[in-house]
């Protein structure tokens, strides 16, 4: 590493601090959910001043906002491992859905609802489109690819039905929940993408 390259000891112990920030916030999180989480226990099990919380986060959102973007690029690195085995678009559709089916598991019921409520929240920052978000480019380019060999209509635009299956995915994870025949709804959901997907 060349010395332009170096962190100086003050980058250093900024990102130290937000690391413990975000490790403190999610484990409230996950204990309390994010509107009832305490920013004080935050800070305290940080280690840090009240105000530092603030610095690095201007609000509660944000911390998911970048539990999120961590999350979808491990997500999607997982996903871009799995397309190696050159899987057919039902296997791949249904990979997306054990990776974020997955996340419930790791994030804890509380966390993992306010995780996919963010999808859904009128005061997230806006975004152009779903380029940002790294398994929604997966998804999409796995469809292109499907679209490419005739499996998929020639009018599908991939990037609007990756959007279209992720975000309804995030809906039925968020509301199916507690019920019994989730699975099969969710294989359901599947088998009608891909019927939605087919040449026409």
């Amino acid at each position: 590493m060349t010395s332009s390259n170096k962190l100086s000891a003050r980058e250093t112990k900024r990102l130290q601090t937000r690391e413990r920030l975000m490790g403190a916030a999610v484990a409230e999180f996950k204990r309390s959910g994010m509107a009832d989480a305490d920013v004080g226990a935050i800070v305290a099990a940080a280690g840090v001043a009240h105000g530092t919380f603030f610095f690095h986060f201007p609000t509660k959102e944000h911390v998911l906002l970048e539990l999120e973007h961590r999350e979808e690029q491990r997500m999607a690195n997982q996903f871009a491992k799995f397309l190696e085995t050159g899987p057919e678009l039902a296997d791949a559709l249904h990979e997306a859905v054990r990776l974020v089916s997955g996340l419930e598991r790791r994030l804890g019921e509380e966390l993992f609802k306010d995780f996919l409520a963010l999808h859904f929240s009128q005061t997230r920052p806006p975004v152009e489109d779903g380029r940002d978000h790294p398994i929604i480019v997966g998804v999409a380019r796995e469809i292109e690819q499907a679209q490419q060999r005739g499996d998929v209509d020639p009018d599908v635009i991939p990037m609007n039905s990756a959007v279209f299956f992720l975000l309804g995915l995030y809906a039925l994870l968020t509301t199916t929940n507690t019920w019994l025949t989730r699975d099969a709804i969710l294989d359901d959901y599947v088998t009608r993408t891909l019927r939605s997907l087919q040449p026409r």
